[in-house]
């Protein structure tokens, strides 16, 4: 479990006065990804987890195959009766399939008046399924981002939103930029793809592969640079990335330290993930 300040041994009470952390994502049966990978991050951090489900979708580790997508309406009665009972101390979004539910998402946080979100824009499978349509990406660019505390896209995700090609460190920044001129108020580049095509081009720096990841806080820029973990693909990596800085930011913790904190619990879950591969 991640210690920060105030997790000590507890009482029910205070169990009960736990910064509660909203994820409104797709259901992953499999428990790699989506709401699941989530909660387990929300419990890891000491924090209180709700969930409002957008999609059920059908998939394991080999891909997804395939979706049921949640109504406005379905999801207004879900989020609605948590907001009644608990105060939201944050919130992530995770896959938003359709305009409806996008739509839905940006007038529950206005109407609610619920923390501005930390926004993972899911908007592909690793296996290549669509899990977001393309309507549904303009309404997120023109509704949804400007209500974000933060957007946490992977380079392809941040193409296909910037229309940027993004070859390197420099690329990572200009895309931030661009998408904080679109009216994102701060976003975190993650670079994993990046090492895959220097891999692919066989480039390496002296130092071997890094792990970078690009913040754009209102214009002030930290660049992450970490070791690169060969390890095993693990799925979830985003999830538990987005929702692990949610969970730092219900407890006041400032934006960069944050996004510090939850690349330590993800680069954790990479390490265990490969010892458990590799163990006998």
């Amino acid at each position: 479990m991640i210690r920060l300040p105030l997790q000590q041994e507890m009482t029910g009470d205070q169990q009960n006065d736990l910064p509660v952390v909203l994820t409104v994502a797709g259901f992953d049966p499999s428990g790699g990804a989506g709401i699941i990978a989530d909660i387990k991050t929300f419990v890891s951090f000491g924090r209180t987890p709700t969930a409002a489900i957008t999609s059920l979708t059908f998939q394991n580790s080999e891909g997804v195959f395939g979706a049921t997508h949640e109504s406005a309406a379905s999801l207004r009665a879900q989020i609605l009766p948590i907001v009644e009972e608990f105060r939201v101390a944050a919130v992530k979004t995770g896959m938003l399939p359709t305009r409806e539910i996008v739509l839905e998402v940006a007038r529950l946080i206005s109407e609610a008046d619920l923390p501005a979100p930390v926004v993972d824009p899911v908007l592909r499978s690793t296996s290549g399924y669509e899990l977001m349509e393309a309507d549904a990406i303009d309404v997120l660019i023109d509704e949804l981002m400007p209500l974000a505390r933060l957007i946490t896209p992977n380079i392809p995700e941040a193409e296909k939103l910037t229309d940027l090609r993004i070859e390197d460190e420099a690329g990572m920044r200009a895309a931030a930029c661009k998408l904080r001129q679109m009216g994102a108020r701060a976003v975190l580049i993650k670079g994993g793809h990046l090492h895959q095509r220097s891999e692919v081009r066989g480039q390496m720096s002296e130092q071997g592969f890094q792990a970078i990841d690009v913040l754009d806080d209102e214009g002030q820029v930290t660049v992450f640079r970490g070791e690169w973990i060969d390890a095993p693909p693990v799925r979830g990596t985003g999830c538990m990335l987005s929702a692990a800085i949610a969970a730092c930011l219900a407890q006041g913790v400032e934006l960069t330290e944050s996004v510090k904190l939850a690349k330590q619990f993800v680069a954790n879950a990479i390490r265990n993930a490969s010892r458990l591969a590799t163990d006998p």
